[in-house]
């Protein structure tokens, strides 16, 4: 990327003004990545440990499976699922505040005594499933932006800091050559009064 720059003091100043800015910054911005990489990796092992323990329960019950063609489905469901939000590193995550569960009525006198438990692990099983969704959602938003955060790094570090420097150097050297060659001209000019000075 190249910078674009006018070579006089004013845009020297201007330069310098925009290197200092980012140079401040990008401890700040590596800072911001740092935990966000962090925060990555605590969400995605807190997903994975509960698919894990997701996958876990339901073979618990696998034996189990030709009973579950009794149980009515519409007996239990979810009403609300109550969910805040939490910033981590300036990303707003969901948070999981709690579940309700509705409960239909059933008769547990006609019903199989397995049914209770039934409800019970139906719960726990959408418990841990919404659960470990919330910790996807969470994984992908801060994965997200800690590509962002890490793009801003690359881009301050690789290109504009460097790119600011040697737009600085390069107006500094122009205007020591403009410098220079003023010098000169001056030089030459008091030379030559000089010379017709003495001619005369």
């Amino acid at each position: 990327m190249a910078i674009k720059f006018q070579y006089n003091k004013t845009a020297l100043q201007q330069l310098y003004k925009q290197l200092e800015i980012r140079v401040r910054a990008l401890p700040t911005i590596k800072n911001k990545e740092s935990a966000l990489r962090v925060e990555v990796k605590k969400a995605r092992d807190r997903m994975l440990e509960l698919e894990k323990k997701l996958k876990e329960k339901i073979s618990q019950y696998d034996y189990m499976s030709r009973l579950w063609v009794e149980f009515d489905a519409s007996i239990v469901g979810i009403d609300n699922v109550r969910l805040s939000v939490k910033k981590i590193a300036g990303v707003k995550t969901p948070v999981l505040d709690g579940i309700d569960f509705y409960t239909g009525k059933f008769s547990i006198f006609n019903k199989p005594k397995w049914y209770l438990d039934g409800v019970a692990l139906i719960k726990e099983i959408a418990s841990i499933a919404i659960e470990k969704e919330i910790f996807n959602k969470r994984t992908q938003l801060v994965d997200r932006a800690r590509k962002k955060t890490t793009q801003k790094v690359n881009l301050y570090e690789k290109v504009q800091i460097p790119g600011f420097e040697e737009a600085i150097l390069k107006i500094k050297r122009f205007m020591e050559d403009e410098e220079n060659l003023s010098k000169s001209a001056q030089k030459i000019v008091k030379n030559r009064q000089q010379q017709l000075e003495l001619v005369q």
